[in-house]
């Protein structure tokens, strides 16, 4: 096998194993690994890919200058700190970091609010995304495949 065909982003070789959630592909794989396969020698594939985004709920003014503020808060005290680092030694560090993140936290407020209130009600919702697949197959190159499904035969189905 070529160093090209090693390392390609498509894999080559025979499905080995086809499992419902991406977390059952990856425990073969692992299973492989403790059983001393050679690894490098394996993909996992994902098959029909969905994105799937789950609604966690409604957005409004409120929540939108909370989400505000506590992102402004972190980025204030990260500003305060790296202030505080460089601050003459008459300068209060930790007054520093507080007022940094109080600023902070004010200013994603109004921003937050401002900005979901220029939204015109578009979006009113918070919402997590990812991208899943109806199955998840264990690739294998040629030459290692047949020596991968015996291995996969031993693994305990219940673990």
């Amino acid at each position: 096998m070529s160093t090209h065909e090693q390392y390609s982003d498509i894999p080559r070789g025979q499905v080995v194993g086809t499992y419902d959630t991406y977390v059952e592909a990856q425990r073969a794989v692992d299973f492989l690994s403790d059983q001393q396969f050679p690894v490098q020698h394996v993909s996992i594939v994902g098959s029909d890919l969905k994105m799937v985004e789950n609604v966690l709920g409604r957005l409004t003014r409120g929540r939108a200058a909370m989400a505000g503020a506590a992102s402004g808060a972190w980025f204030g005290l990260f500003v305060g700190v790296l202030l505080s680092l460089f601050a003459s030694k008459n300068t209060n560090g930790f007054g520093l970091v507080v007022a940094a993140l109080l600023y902070g936290a004010v200013f994603g407020a109004i921003f937050g609010f401002v900005g979901h209130a220029l939204s015109g009600g578009k979006r009113d919702f918070t919402s997590r995304s990812k991208i899943v697949a109806s199955s998840y197959d264990v690739h294998c190159t040629w030459a290692e495949a047949d020596k991968a499904r015996e291995v996969l035969a031993r693994m305990n189905p219940a673990v």
